[in-house]
């Protein structure tokens, strides 16, 4: 399968945390998601069925054989997995619909909500949303997870077509889009690049010199939280959920814990875990657990319905 950008040598909770919780590629995508007009319908804003032209569907569990098996017999088929309460779905989502939208029926990107179709994500074994399979011949043939960026998508989806256009003689061939893609900020590129060789400190640092010269650059602020936290996480002992399990009043485990869960997906455990320190604390004790869970909640989207919970849980815990 293919892996998302920066997943080279970092640690797993450090790879974990890149495919899912923690993506800098996914910031950048909620930018530019944010520039575009909001639609009604799922996390992209497109209708039950797609767009007019078919090429956005949504599958359930009755009809995946049809929709999906059965249809990449003859057209490649994308399958999104995603989540009403993901935030990098919301991200990754408009993009592939976007992109689904200007193929010229090329290939059809398949929509599964996993919460109301748990048997499909078990088919596909998937382990963080979201996730992209691409289903060519009634088998998958490739995939990747985490909001990668836009020109990874399409590079991804031209070598699939390349490479199964003698395969699917019912797909008519791919149209060049006419959309003129504004040049990456060189900026973000160097930070970008950095983050994805593991370099932490210069990824961080270049994030910082955009700030410095723009205090209001949200996108490199919410770019810097992620860098910093997957710098954390990468130092975080695999010990450490073991150590706070057997002694709860260990503050310095049960920080490390819970950076290690969230970068491993297990977010609701990590917050869980930090709640729990909260009501067994008191004063610069307390502060300190309070600090590291509401700095966590920056990594995720405010409305996320985990962020909103633990939010819900931390105030019953202070007051």
């Amino acid at each position: 399968m293919t892996q998302p950008r920066g997943s080279g040598n970092n640690s797993p909770a450090a790879s974990a945390a890149l495919s899912g919780a923690v993506d800098l590629s996914a910031v950048k995508a909620r930018a530019e998601a944010a520039a575009r007009p909001p639609a009604s319908g799922g996390p992209g804003g497109q209708q039950a069925g797609g767009a007019a032209n078919g090429a956005v569907i949504d599958v359930t569990e009755d009809t995946f054989q049809a929709e999906v098996v059965e249809r990449s017999l003859r057209q490649l088929v994308v399958v999104d997995l995603w989540a009403e309460w993901c935030g990098p779905c919301k991200q990754l989502s408009p993009v592939l619909e976007r992109l689904a939208s200007e193929s010229g029926g090329s290939w059809v990107l398949a929509k599964v909500d996993v919460d109301a179709n748990p048997r499909i994500s078990q088919l596909f074994g998937v382990q963080s949303i979201p996730t992209v399979v691409a289903i060519a011949g009634g088998q998958p043939v490739d995939a990747f997870s985490g909001a990668l960026p836009e020109n990874q998508i399409r590079q991804w989806l031209t070598q699939l077509l390349d490479a199964l256009k003698d395969k699917l003689p019912g797909a008519p061939a791919p149209q060049e889009s006419e959309e003129v893609e504004e040049p990456d900020d060189p900026r973000f590129t160097e930070a970008e690049d950095a983050f994805a060789q593991g370099d932490f400190a210069a990824a961080a640092a270049a994030y910082q010199r955009i700030l410095d010269s723009e205090p209001g650059n949200e996108q490199a602020k919410a770019a810097l939280v992620q860098v910093r936290f997957a710098e954390r996480a990468a130092r975080t002992d695999p010990s450490a959920v073991a150590r706070a399990d057997a002694d709860p009043d260990d503050l310095d485990s049960a920080l490390a814990a819970a950076d290690a869960e969230v970068a491993g997906g297990d977010v609701e455990r990590g917050f869980t875990r930090l709640v729990s320190a909260i009501r067994r604390t008191a004063g610069t004790d307390r502060d300190r657990v309070r600090e590291h869970l509401v700095g966590l909640f920056d990594l995720f989207d405010p409305a996320d319905e985990r962020v909103a919970k633990a939010r819900r849980d931390l105030a019953s815990a202070l007051f």
